[in-house]
């Protein structure tokens, strides 16, 4: 038996090992680019390890391009929309875990229902919704929606709610707590690890938005990261040195925020998936 699970471990492990070495090498080729000279990216054999090492393609993305500019208005829409989704899902979550109401169910259903809905089909007439608004190129199209919940996240954050004890909250009433009060004061200290793993969600969904800029920015100078790096890679002559150095910048964010809330994220998942 021992010998049999040594080798299901194995053979498990090897597998898991294999599959991380394929994701990561474009990863490390994107990153080997970036610090190269530009003759050097399509050179066969590969050169994994660039001679000379060009630190400076990082120096020459941010002055070569208006990168900096870029990466601010990326931030702006990114935490915006993080605090309009966190406000706007914990409050309807809250409502459905814990008030009483006629309807209430039904109003769930329709809301989780909402999910099945593709992007495609609600693209159009919110584009006519902001434009008749006047909102074009401006960042209120993107972070504007944020402050009206989303199905997903609400529906995570309500199984995390039904799962804390109605003691808690009692006990708290009893004190003179109002609802708000113990929303904030009981429920959402206990809800930490569900609260960043919606603003995990949120940040790479928002911070790798590459449709909503296109849709509504057609200033240069508003455009978020993602825009505007593919802007710059539709100009002829690329400098794919310089391209993937962008990448590598835009993509760091990401995986530092993540690898901060790895841990809560797990948390979130395995406690909501024992109490839901």
């Amino acid at each position: 038996m021992r010998t049999s699970n040594g080798l299901k471990s194995f053979v498990v492990y090897f597998l898991l090992l294999v599959g991380s070495v394929v994701m990561l090498v474009p990863f490390a080729w994107m990153l080997s680019t970036s610090l190269k000279e530009s003759f050097q990216v399509f050179e066969v054999p590969v050169r994994w390890i660039p001679s000379p090492i060009k630190w400076h393609n990082y120096v020459e993305t941010f002055t070569g391009l208006p990168f900096g500019k870029w990466l601010g208005n990326t931030v702006i829409v990114t935490i915006s929309t993080i605090v309009g989704t966190l406000l706007s899902c914990t409050v309807v979550a809250y409502g459905f875990a814990r008030f009483r109401a006629k309807g209430k169910n039904f109003l769930f259903i329709v809301m989780l229902s909402t999910m099945m809905l593709p992007g495609t089909v609600t693209m159009i007439p919110v584009f006519y919704l902001f434009q008749s608004l006047g909102w074009m190129n401006t960042f209120y199209p993107l972070i504007a929606p944020a402050f009206f919940g989303n199905a997903f996240f609400i529906f995570l954050l309500r199984q995390f709610f039904m799962g804390i004890p109605t003691e808690m909250e009692e006990a708290a009433k009893i004190d003179g707590a109002s609802t708000l009060g113990i929303l904030i004061r009981v429920i959402l200290p206990l809800t930490v690890p569900a609260l960043i793993t919606v603003a995990i969600f949120q940040f790479n969904g928002v911070w790798n938005d590459f449709m909503g800029p296109l849709l509504y920015l057609n200033k240069p100078e508003l455009y978020t990261l993602a825009l505007g790096i593919n802007f710059f890679k539709s100009e002829n002559n690329v400098q794919w040195n310089f391209l993937m150095a962008a990448s590598v910048v835009t993509m760091l964010p990401s995986l530092i925020f993540y690898f901060m809330g790895q841990k809560y994220f797990v948390e979130s998942i395995t406690l909501t998936g024992q109490k839901g």
